[in-house]
């Protein structure tokens, strides 16, 4: 059998700690790795219980989740994390998902999504939850079209340009938020040549996951 996935909770209201340890502990394939109170517990917590997924919560008194994601991901083999939050603001989900975090639940998330996003995430497949998704996609969708002096977007396609053809109609369809099977049926492509073209991508843009993908092809106005 394979070794359970395990998750470190971090979270500064025991209630809520104590909520995800029950969820955790009820799916066989999953493993309550170690607690920590706030983002300043973060590095030694790591340290300590070598997790591979980390639910972090965003708003905790001395450094906020997004300061202490930005740090744990900075370092080399950083487990993946999840961003979990009672609110969805967009400037913080971009924020996150910039820094590298894999994932990004609201806490009203029925425990089967939580343990899914655990899964997906443990075999590198970025979760969002639909809210936040849809969300995401119509901040971006909703900004004014990119100007000929954005830097962000002009450092974007230069870097979409090294593309082929057919690894930019992948990334296009990683921006659109589809997912591994639904890319395969879209470009008449098996699964497996779609893991081998995303993985190409991840080399050759320089980023962490497929979420980051997805950020760069709606930095570049093209989703």
């Amino acid at each position: 059998m394979r070794e359970p996935v395990r998750v470190l909770v971090v979270d500064d209201d025991p209630l809520v700690r104590a909520a995800l340890a029950m969820v955790l502990g009820g799916a066989e394939d999953l493993e309550l790795a170690g607690e920590a109170t706030d983002g300043d517990e973060v590095a030694a917590a790591v340290e300590g219980c070598s997790p591979d997924v980390v639910l972090m919560d965003i708003r905790m008194p001395r450094t906020d989740g997004l300061t202490a994601t930005e740090q744990l991901l900075a370092r080399r083999d950083a487990p993946e994390v999840i961003v979990l939050t009672t609110f969805d603001a967009d400037d913080q989900v971009l924020r996150a998902l910039r820094a590298g975090a894999s994932g990004f639940l609201v806490k009203d998330t029925p425990p089967a999504a939580i343990v899914e996003a655990v899964r997906r995430v443990a075999a590198g497949e970025p979760m969002l939850s639909p809210t936040v998704t849809r969300q995401l996609i119509a901040h971006v969708a909703a900004a004014a079209p990119a100007a000929p002096g954005d830097a962000r977007a002009d450092r974007a396609r230069a870097r979409l340009d090294q593309l082929s053809d057919r690894e930019r109609e992948v990334a296009l369809a990683v921006g659109r938020g589809l997912s591994n099977a639904q890319i395969g049926a879209e470009l008449y492509l098996s699964v497996a040549t779609v893991k081998a073209h995303v993985s190409r991508l991840l080399v050759k843009l320089d980023v962490a996951n497929r979420v980051q993908i997805a950020l760069l092809m709606h930095d570049a106005d093209l989703v």
